[in-house]
């Protein structure tokens, strides 16, 4: 038997003129969720989409839409025809199935009249469906204020559609739709959240993550890959570029002092991802710094970082608490593989005494040493891309 989910989104219908194409993207990035799924069927009604299945594949179908960015809430709907025999039916099906899964023992009925040639009124349809509910499922009462269970019916133009549950999803807007960023991806916790939040907002990822082999392993490099499947398991596709990050980490110790080692890591770092991100024809980077966090995250060192670039740098964790981003990564699957023991090089060479202030002019002077446009023009060569895309279904 056909089974039809209703398919909800948020923010979309309130973009006007641009709204078909925020909805086209959706409905391509829910294609390439259920690809697989057989006899699988999207289709608009009403501003909302439908998807038809097959009754077998429902489960499958709703956990694999629940992660597709822009759906706010799915529903399994039973679909009648304009018949109040029919609908009281649907009806009673699904009360019964609460009442057996979930020991509902209160209902109500909750009627959505669409078609206002349907020559019933809401609340007289919702009285009768409610009696032969009363009538042909035991054990349970009504309650207007606080059922356990709310059955929706919807009276269409050419059918009616009843659902019982809302089930919640991912929400945002459709991954795409706000164009492209370079995620500087390391193997910690913060970074893999910021491109998660990044892509609920409608970007497509690629990111750039900086390897000192062998002063990082490649087990180290293994687990960035793994954050980088994991969002691309979110968001459709994720590129990554793998930057030798070696020698410009042995020039930094080599002739820049200790104490700014790590911001002027950081400088090359955007210098570096701003050059590849100008190739891939990107529009902003995207970090996973947090206010204070740690020396090179507060304002000072912040202002003095961002000097290298010209470019939009996102910061979707700068307000966050270290406890509600970790929270956050165990809810999208990258805590466990973020706290795996292999250092990156954004965790090697931290000084005893790190600048926590730098002040601008003495950065640039110290950099002076260095011969940073032969730097980032060798990384950036040398910079390796892997593609990662969603595996459906895990």
């Amino acid at each position: 038997m056909t089974q039809h989910i209703i398919v909800r989104y948020g923010e979309i219908s309130l973009k006007g003129k641009n709204r078909a194409e925020f909805e086209r993207i959706l409905v391509r990035n829910m294609k390439q969720k259920l690809a697989g799924c057989k006899g699988v069927r999207i289709h608009h009604t009403g501003g909302r989409m439908m998807v038809e299945s097959d009754e077998t594949q429902v489960s499958n179908v709703l956990s694999r839409l629940q992660n597709v960015f822009g759906i706010v809430s799915l529903s399994p709907a039973k679909v009648t025809g304009l018949d109040v025999d029919q609908m009281s039916t649907a009806v009673v099906d699904t009360l019964s199935d609460a009442v057996k899964v979930d020991h509902a023992r209160t209902f109500k009925i909750e009627v959505r009249r669409a078609n206002k040639r349907f020559p019933m009124q809401s609340l007289e349809l919702a009285r009768v469906l409610g009696g032969r509910a009363l009538q042909a499922v035991s054990d349970i009462t009504v309650d207007v204020h606080h059922p356990d269970i709310t059955v929706f019916v919807e009276v269409r133009d050419q059918e009616a559609m009843v659902y019982g549950t809302k089930v919640p999803a991912v929400g945002g807007m459709p991954v795409g739709s706000a164009g492209r960023v370079g995620l500087l991806l390391s193997g910690g916790i913060d970074s893999p959240v910021a491109g998660w939040l990044a892509m609920k907002r409608g970007a497509e990822v690629e990111a750039i993550h900086f390897h000192s082999y062998p002063f990082t392993s490649e087990r180290a490099l293994q687990k960035v890959e793994d954050l980088a499947q994991i969002l691309a398991d979110w968001g459709g596709r994720v590129h990554m570029h793998t930057v030798h990050f070696t020698d410009v980490q042995t020039e930094i110790r080599k002739h820049c002092p200790d104490s700014l080692g790590i911001t002027i890591m950081r400088r090359m770092m955007l210098r570096i991802a701003e050059e590849i991100g100008r190739r891939r024809k990107l529009l902003a980077l995207v970090t996973g710094e947090s206010l204070g966090q740690v020396a090179s995250q507060t304002l000072e060192s912040m202002h003095v970082i961002n000097a290298v670039t010209r470019w939009p740098v996102l910061r979707p964790l700068v307000a966050e608490d270290k406890v509600d981003i970790m929270r956050r990564a165990r809810q999208i699957g990258t805590y466990e593989t973020s706290i795996l023991p292999y250092e990156d090089c954004c965790t090697l060479f931290v000084p005893k005494n790190p600048a926590t202030r730098p002040k601008l002019a003495e950065v640039e002077e110290a950099e002076r040493a260095l011969a940073v446009e032969r730097l980032v023009a060798e990384a950036v060569e040398r910079t390796e891309m892997k593609t990662f895309t969603a595996r459906n279904g895990e």
